[in-house]
């Protein structure tokens, strides 16, 4: 900054997991962060300006505090300040800490001082943290010093760009930019395990797009309406960009299992491998990349490592399984800290579910139902008659 100016409130962005990356991809990636700021911002009505140096982007826009929690959803962020930009000067970063200090704190207080400096000239940042501090402890009474366990602290950069005091870090996501890893198809059911898989996708870089096996008079009363409030919370994940959801009409598929007389004990393993037929025909039509689930080993009879050997097998197409090893307490601790849990579960029951079902289902008498039951025409049929379903920013649209 040239010049004496007055103190400006800016928005600032720091990123975590591209620092790793050579700078060719660090730099692609960061482009990609910057596109999906700009929509998310663009979408929300904000106009901004940006400045990106070296391992911060900053935000310039009418309402940062409102900016900032816009930016906290989006991931590829590790976490975001509301700043007071001024002079890199000793002075100036005092005088704009000081008055932040006043404004937010009150005695009795442990308190610290956190500065860092990008360049190597003047006070290095211990001395800097102490000549800003040892000012607040003077303006402030009745507070002391706690380097380790402060109940307030106060942050303090020097940058290139200027010099940035404050004294909140609001927690985003991490993980890598949305759009960055290519395109995956989730399977997205009314439960609580798959939003969370096609979140961690999502945190992974995955354009993620849902898919929800409508089983009609074979599900519960509440299971499809729960299942699109499940994308659209999602959405919110994703902010700026369309949430595109895929619901097909797998009626036809349960009905003929009782019409054909197919094994009871085989439901299971015969639907999980008539759902990735599905996905996998969708992958090829709409460009995805791979199958997202929201399977987890052992936790129900499907879900057995035998069963998933088979399972997988009715497809070439990757299927990833990101929650393979988690508790279902993790899994839900997860699901309500990204808001996808529902503690009203309302009617979620599956009509074909067997009393006792296979748990080491063999792949020739699963491959013989199939041939019974018509895959390939039940397959065509399905997939003549699929409707969409868009989210964005909550919003169904």
């Amino acid at each position: 900054m040239n010049g004496c100016q007055e103190p400006e409130k800016v928005v600032m962005v720091r990123y975590g997991e591209l620092f790793l990356k050579s700078d060719p991809v660090m730099y692609h990636f960061i482009g990609i962060l910057l596109r999906n700021i700009r929509k998310a911002l663009e979408t929300a009505g904000h106009s901004c300006r940006f400045e990106s140096p070296r391992g911060r982007i900053f935000v310039y826009g009418e309402k940062p505090e409102e900016i900032a929690g816009i930016i906290a959803r989006i991931f590829g962020i590790v976490d975001v300040s509301v700043c007071m930009r001024v002079e890199a000067t000793p002075e100036a970063l005092r005088d704009a800490a000081v008055a932040l200090a006043i404004s937010h704190v009150f005695a009795p207080c442990r308190f610290a001082v956190r500065a860092k400096r990008q360049t190597k000239t003047g006070m290095n940042s211990q001395q800097l943290g102490e000549f800003i501090g040892s000012v607040i402890y003077d303006a402030i009474p009745g507070l002391s010093v706690d380097l380790t366990n402060p109940e307030y602290e106060l942050f303090a950069e020097v940058r290139d760009c200027g010099g940035f005091v404050y004294d909140a870090r609001i927690p985003a996501p991490g993980g890598l930019p949305w759009g960055s890893q290519g395109r995956v198809f989730c399977l997205l059911s009314s439960g609580i395990d798959s939003p969370v898989a096609s979140w961690l996708a999502m945190k992974r870089g995955c354009e993620v797009s849902h898919l929800h096996m409508d089983g009609g008079r074979w599900a519960g009363s509440d299971v499809l309406e729960t299942a699109i409030e499940n994308h659209r919370r999602l959405s919110l994940w994703c902010p700026g960009f369309d949430l595109q959801m895929i619901i097909v009409d797998t009626e036809p598929f349960y009905d003929r299992m009782q019409e054909r007389h197919i094994p009871v004990r085989l439901r299971c393993v015969l639907c999980k491998r008539f759902m990735l037929r599905v996905a996998a025909s969708l992958c090829g039509r709409e460009g995805a990349q791979a199958i997202l689930t929201g399977e987890n080993l052992g936790q129900v009879a499907s879900q057995t490592l035998a069963n998933l050997a088979v399972i997988a097998d009715a497809t070439t197409v990757p299927v990833l399984r990101p929650l393979i090893t988690y508790d279902k307490a993790e899994t839900i601790t997860l699901a309500r800290k990204i808001g996808t849990f529902m503690e009203k579960q309302g009617d979620l029951a599956c009509q074909a579910v067997p009393r006792m079902p296979a748990t080491a289902a063999a792949g020739l008498a699963v491959r013989e139902s199939e041939e019974k039951l018509g895959v390939d025409e039940l397959l065509a049929i399905v997939l003549s008659q699929v409707r969409y379903v868009t989210a964005r920013n909550g919003t169904i649209l």
